[in-house]
């Protein structure tokens, strides 16, 4: 089944392409790499899969919905942690969490449920009653992925997550995520690091808004180093 498709994107900022005719297909229950260099068009690609931008050229879809045509069906299946954070530092956990949830529309024991288990896929329950200014970087990330996940999506965005987070917290974030992969969640992880993508991983490289590559980080590599593989993969590109 497929959880996300894109189908001859394009998006222009006046003069500037940001992005060429992308195309591609996600599984359900996959996790794929975005893995594209500072520019590349990630952001631009995330805004257009939220609907920060509209674009005429091409088609999104998710879960089969239109995201032109049936924008609320196709938002509802759609779960996004921005690479800027968005959480108000001085209210706990809970009321961060509970919040969101009342803006979509739960509330009550359904609320808290969903809260309580977004909170338990993260680890992060026992932290539920502390302000988000007492957390560390790595801790506030895992509670927006929780915050991501209280209304049930079945598509993951994440747009460059573990910016200016630490190795270890970097490590544990990309671990937590990968298990949500492994439940059944779609996820499409925006990156310019190969270290944070496993052999079996879908990647898509992205460069100068266009789509070179859409296989298994493993083919990529062929045998050898992604990194090496993706430096020579743009550099190859930006010469021509």
């Amino acid at each position: 089944m497929t959880a996300l498709s894109v189908r001859n994107v394009s998006y222009r900022f006046g003069a500037r392409t940001a992005l060429n005719d992308v195309s591609f297909d996600l599984e359900a229950g996959r996790f794929a790499a975005l893995l594209g260099p500072n520019g590349a068009g990630k952001s631009t690609l995330f805004a257009l899969l939220t609907r920060l931008l509209v674009t005429r050229h091409g088609q999104i879809f998710v879960a089969g919905f239109d995201v032109r045509a049936a924008p609320r069906a196709a938002l509802a299946r759609i779960g996004v942690v921005f690479q800027q954070p968005t959480l108000d530092l001085d209210m706990t956990v809970a009321r961060n969490l509970s919040y969101f949830a009342a803006l979509q529309g739960l509330s009550g024991r359904e609320a808290q449920a969903s809260i309580d288990a977004a909170l338990d896929r993260l680890d992060m329950r026992e932290r539920s009653g502390e302000l988000v200014r007492a957390l560390n970087g790595g801790h506030r990330r895992r509670m927006e992925i929780a915050r991501a996940l209280i209304h049930g999506p079945e598509v993951l965005l994440l747009d460059e997550p573990t910016v200016g987070l630490d190795a270890a917290s970097r490590r544990a974030i990309t671990a937590h995520v990968h298990d949500l992969a492994g439940d059944g969640l779609t996820v499409l992880w925006a990156t310019h690091l190969v270290d944070e993508i496993r052999p079996g991983d879908d990647v898509i490289v992205l460069h100068r808004g266009r789509v070179l590559a859409h296989r298994p980080a493993r083919d990529i590599a062929r045998g050898g180093d992604l990194g090496d593989a993706f430096i020579a993969m743009t550099w190859e590109e930006a010469v021509q």
